[in-house]
């Protein structure tokens, strides 16, 4: 058996197909994977460290606000696009995959496109609620569309009916103890742990927001926060955080390496509304406040978010409406009223799936 990923561009794309690779190669020894990607995506770096070969496939995205640099930016798109059939192709030809699945980002449209073409069968995985322009170009063509919120369905037009099954999460986020956790990052048994972060690479007005909280609450709570590697040093240098009691529970990094045990350890957690981090909130079952950033493609982030709020299992808080007064009324809300807060993380855990990756995977070996 050979299986061809195609993903590329964030880790939001690149992740949930590593995580079914891994589970495949689990399931099947002998089968051969092969991933596409671009050159110089973060995809290059993630995927051979993963241990899985790697085919690079030069495409960009066309811009869509109109200057002098995009127009030149444009065309660099339209001739990598020029180009990347005939790679795609001749990438397909040499590897013969059995199948195909793409999981998003720019480079995923002409090699998905190119398969379908030469009759290989074709899976698309879609991680948000409002679906990529990749995606909706896709879907007439390719065997398998698979979503991960079921509000995407009605936004696509496909050959065949969508199939939910979820994103795929870490498996340690699925294994962590939380009596563990605590005790390792030393919260108190009387307390209850915030954990907050902005996205990988951290979000300034996230940042803002939760230094007032901190300086509000002073260590009443076991609060982590990530602020973002570039942003650390800022959130440092805000007036009055440097003398925060670190002591007490004031945990500030510029980055969270132990995701899973922070997870576990969280009675709230205040973040972006990223497709993977909804999927872990859910799967792990937290009560959450959800900040969606307003500068991702088609506000897709928002509409992520409100497949939860529309359920009663995470609050929003839009990044316009975002201040640290406006933050520490919504938090203070939940954290006193911990029914509240138990309610909200047992509907989201109501809607996680954390099988997905089980349930991709059978929907591979049914096409193959």
């Amino acid at each position: 058996m050979k299986l061809l990923f195609v993903c590329g561009g964030t880790a939001g794309h690149i992740n949930p197909a590593l995580a079914v690779a891994d589970l495949m190669r689990q399931r099947h020894p002998n089968c051969e994977i092969l991933f596409v990607g671009n050159p110089k995506g973060m995809e290059s770096s993630l995927i051979p460290a993963a241990g899985y070969a790697f085919a690079p496939i030069a495409v960009a995205g066309f811009q869509r606000r109109l200057s002098v640099e995009n127009v030149g930016r444009n065309l660099k798109a339209a001739y990598l696009l020029a180009l990347s059939g005939r790679r795609a192709k001749a990438i397909l030809r040499r590897f013969n995959p059995d199948l195909v699945m793409g999981t998003g980002g720019y480079v995923t449209g002409p090699v998905v496109r190119q398969a379908a073409k030469m009759g290989i069968p074709t899976v698309t995985h879609e991680q948000n609620a409002f679906p990529g322009v990749t995606t909706k170009l896709l879907a007439p063509q390719v065997d398998r569309v698979l979503l991960a919120f079921e509000e995407a369905a009605p936004r696509l037009r496909c050959k065949n009916p969508p199939i939910v099954t979820g994103n795929p999460v870490r498996g340690q986020l699925l294994s962590a103890d939380r009596q563990y956790a605590r005790q390792r990052l030393g919260v108190p048994p009387d307390k209850l742990c915030i954990l907050s972060f902005g996205g990988s690479l951290g979000a300034e007005p996230v940042n803002a927001a939760v230094a007032a909280f901190m300086l509000h609450h002073r260590g009443k709570y076991h609060h982590i926060h990530a602020t973002g590697r570039q942003n650390h040093p800022a959130f440092t240098a805000f007036p009055g955080i440097a003398a925060l009691p670190a002591g007490a529970g004031i945990d500030i990094r510029p980055y969270i390496e132990d995701m899973a045990d922070c997870l576990a350890a969280a009675d709230l957690v205040i973040c972006r509304a990223g497709a993977i981090t909804l999927s872990e909130l859910t799967a792990v079952g937290r009560a959450s406040i959800l900040i969606p950033s307003p500068y991702v493609a088609e506000n897709h982030q928002y509409h992520n978010a409100m497949a939860l709020v529309n359920a009663g299992a995470a609050d929003i808080l839009e990044e316009k409406d975002l201040t640290g007064e406006s933050l520490i009324a919504r938090a203070e809300g939940m954290l006193e009223n911990p029914e509240t807060l138990a309610d909200i993380g047992r509907r989201a855990a109501a809607l996680g799936l954390p099988d997905a990756a089980e349930r991709i995977a059978k929907e591979l070996e049914n096409l193959l």
